[in-house]
């Protein structure tokens, strides 16, 4: 697949890498020549330099031949001037990132696509979303629902309480027969583990499991549900503000903000919340504002090691919740290991978005999940592939992929060795990175 990304900034050059690890035809296009040697120099695929709204340069890329069009500069109005420009010269599908609410309503889907944009990403509003999922779940670190909640795959600490902790894949599996452990994160590594592993404390379990059992899932992992009321968010960003305007009415929140300018601006923004005009870093403060009588913590700052520090201060200070945003994909395993409980990383969350569209042209049937260094993904059988041709125990699958759930005629259901795949079903499947190309050729 050829695929053009114009904007090497952090969400395109993220972008590119990713691709490029999965084989694609992958063109990085950006006018500042800075930005595109260090990726030029260690990724492969092809930059250009020149603007993104020049139809000469769009040209020189190849956008007449491209399957996929992404425009992720940091200027919406670029963005969409770029894609419908690229669509008008013959691109198959264009993608715009864009940082304004309204242009997702529905009732402007039509213009978009009057212009040749096929498909808007808003990475703020992602976030927000992402964020109160974690707050309806405050015992997971991750949480994805796959075809309206049908497979459900959670990702779980476990700590020394935990029940299972010192069990083998395959005792815990003779036990418990509703849950799939699809991966473990361990030491800063993604494993895709075999019966003979081992679960030990301190790990990060991906169990996919359906609805009816996820409440088991509490007792097995010796979690606690807690329900989050008062939440206080240190920094006044647009994820802030986006999330006061999507949950503003179920959490009571607070504000911490440090600039004065931006401070004065905010109640205009989110006028149902209380503002503060102060440093959360500082541990008086925090006191001073009530952290020991939150149930919730987010660090919003443009620092991730800014963020890391006030979750932990948080959590030292009383907060039961913590959730710091990790924009430096590197501190990402880091934060995980430490007593923080949910990372927000926008460019992963645009990532699988994107992904999502080159998965499948029906964005309705192909999701994904993409994580620091693996991907979950929903795909659908196609009439004879490969991975419809016996039960799933004889299709030789590598040990970088695992088989974790499907949804057959709309009703959810675990995957074991006996179990064959029948075109049409919808298939979840959690790889490492770099093997999702593997996966599309099983499928297709």
């Amino acid at each position: 697949m050829k695929i053009v990304i114009v904007g090497a900034g952090e969400v395109g050059s993220h972008l590119a890498k990713l691709l490029s690890r999965e084989e694609q035809d992958i063109i990085l296009v950006d006018d500042d020549q800075g930005r595109l040697s260090t990726i030029d120099a260690n990724y492969n695929l092809m930059t250009l330099r020149g603007s993104p709204t020049s139809f000469n340069v769009l040209k020189s890329a190849g956008v007449e031949s491209c399957d996929l069009f992404i425009a992720v500069t940091p200027d919406e109005t670029r963005n969409v001037i770029a894609c419908s420009m690229a669509k008008s010269i013959g691109a198959q599908r264009t993608v715009a990132r864009i940082d304004n609410y309204e242009f997702l309503d529905m009732h402007n889907r039509e213009f978009f696509t009057r212009i040749g944009v096929n498909a808007l990403i808003y990475p703020e509003y992602l976030a927000a979303q992402e964020i109160i999922t974690a707050l309806n779940r405050s015992w997971v670190r991750h949480w994805f629902e796959l075809h309206d909640g049908e497979i459900i795959l959670v990702g779980v600490k476990l700590r020394e309480n935990a029940r299972i902790v010192g069990m083998q894949l395959k005792e815990f599996a003779m036990v418990e027969h509703n849950f799939h452990v699809s991966a473990i994160k361990r030491h800063h590594e993604t494993i895709i583990p075999r019966g003979d592993d081992r679960i030990c404390e301190n790990d990060i379990l991906y169990f996919t499991t359906t609805r009816d059992h996820v409440d088991e899932l509490l007792e097995i992992c010796g979690k606690v549900h807690k329900r989050i009321r008062k939440v206080l968010i240190m920094g006044g960003s647009r994820i802030a503000v986006r999330l006061a305007a999507l949950a503003g009415d179920t959490y009571k929140i607070k504000i911490i903000e440090s600039n004065l300018e931006k401070c004065r601006r905010l109640p205009e923004k989110c006028p149902d919340c209380d503002i503060i005009y102060g440093d959360a870093r500082d541990i008086d403060v925090l006191r001073e504002d009530g952290i020991s009588d939150m149930d919730a913590f987010i660090a919003l700052s443009d620092s991730s090691e800014t963020n890391i520090l006030a979750c932990l201060t948080a959590k030292e200070l009383g907060a039961s919740k913590t959730i710091a945003e990790v924009e430096d994909i590197q501190f990402i395993s880091e934060a995980e290991g430490l007593n923080i409980g949910t990372i927000i990383n926008k460019k992963l969350l645009a990532s699988s978005k994107i992904f999502q569209i080159l998965l499948d042209t029906d964005v309705s049937s192909s999701k994904c999940l993409a994580l620091a260094d693996a991907e979950v993904a929903e795909i659908e059988a196609k009439p004879k592939s490969k991975i419809t041709r016996g039960p799933v125990k004889d299709l030789s699958l590598t040990r970088d992929m695992t088989i974790a759930g499907l949804i057959r005629d709309g009703q959810g259901m675990l995957v074991h060795g006996n179990t064959v795949i029948q075109p049409g079903d919808h298939v979840v499947v959690f790889c490492l990175s770099g093997a999702i190309h593997k996966v599309e050729k099983l499928f297709n």
